[in-house]
């Protein structure tokens, strides 16, 4: 199985944060959001991992140079036209008879992939929604075999909507759709939809079945990051922490090795990075990045970019890197 994952979006709904980082490589619950999602394949058999990259892909490069994670081909999508011309680009490093995982990699989820690994048809994983007209969605007949893939459809239709999990087998359809797509400029919305070469598929006589998953964690505003990191400390083990000095830790939390706590309360769901210094400070439900300081503070809701310092501050911040908050009143 080859695993290709697009990761060239820029995040403009969580700046200041993504100024300096692509969305894919935030800090979430100890880890980046693009290591959650290598995580969530890592039991399977991968030839190739494809990273689609754009927005300060070279920090992605980097990241993935760091990290080792085996055979791993990034393709630049220069000018963004949609996730279709995105798979395309990728098209000349598949073969027909390895299947391939696309996953999207600014969204995390809770599903069993293990549902796959004997899969013989095209799968989709779906996520039942309120609103579907944010989505691509499945409409299915009543053998549960999908007939027909609508992007964002005006009028409801299903309400089964594509999470950005997709498994497919039938790579030389896919390859002869997406190629259809781009040589005949079919557009919706102005850009190339991989739900649309999915379509095709779906009529040149592809089957494809849906598979649910447990759950879709959003990251795309700090209001949600924010919940989605909570969500996802809760699943850690949190039965113990080291001992700091004069302070209490109440889960679910992460902490890094090298950070440095005294005279504190922190949690519950907080996670802080790497270098970070917590003095004579009261936080909760944030995020707090590399080599950060925070001190004679009541901070919650907040999320502190790297190498930022905040001193005697009382509330919730959103503070991208290199940032200074001092309150007037002296410490």
């Amino acid at each position: 199985m080859k695993v290709i994952l697009p990761v060239a979006g820029t995040g403009t709904r969580l700046r200041p944060f993504t100024l300096s980082l692509p969305k894919c490589l935030l800090p979430i619950a100890g880890k980046t959001l693009l290591d959650h999602i290598i995580d969530s394949y890592s039991s399977f058999a991968i030839s190739e991992q494809i990273f689609i990259t754009g927005y300060k892909g070279e920090l992605v490069e980097k990241f993935l140079k760091d990290r080792q994670f085996g055979n791993v081909r990034t393709v630049v999508q220069s000018h963004p036209q949609g996730l279709g011309e995105a798979i395309s680009l990728c098209l000349p490093f598949l073969t027909d008879d390895e299947p391939v995982l696309i996953i999207l990699g600014d969204t995390l989820f809770e599903a069993d992939l293990s549902v796959l690994e004997y899969e013989k048809n095209n799968v989709l994983m779906t996520r039942e929604v309120e609103d579907p007209r944010r989505f691509g969605v499945a409409v299915k007949d009543k053998s549960g075999v999908v007939t027909k893939l609508v992007e964002k459809p005006e009028n409801f239709i299903s309400n089964e909507a594509l999470v950005g999990i997709y498994y497919i087998t039938d790579v030389a359809a896919l390859r002869a759709s997406l190629t259809r797509l781009i040589k005949e400029n079919i557009r919706t919305r102005g850009e190339f939809q991989l739900t649309d070469a999915l379509q095709m598929m779906l009529e040149s006589g592809c089957i494809f079945h849906t598979s649910p998953i447990k759950s879709w964690l959003d990251c795309g505003t700090p209001e949600t990051f924010l919940e989605t990191n909570s969500l996802m400390l809760s699943r850690l083990d949190n039965s113990s922490f080291r001992s700091f000095p004069g302070s209490k830790i109440i889960a679910p939390c992460y902490i890094a090795d090298s950070a440095v706590i005294r005279d504190s309360v922190v949690g519950p769901n907080v996670s802080i990075g790497p270098e970070v210094s917590v003095m004579k400070s009261k936080i909760s439900d944030s995020v707090i990045s590399e080599r950060v300081s925070l001190r004679d503070s009541e901070i919650s809701h907040s999320i502190f970019g790297e190498d930022s310092e905040v001193c005697c501050f009382k509330g919730s911040l959103l503070l991208g890197d290199h940032s200074r908050v001092d309150s007037e009143v002296a410490c």
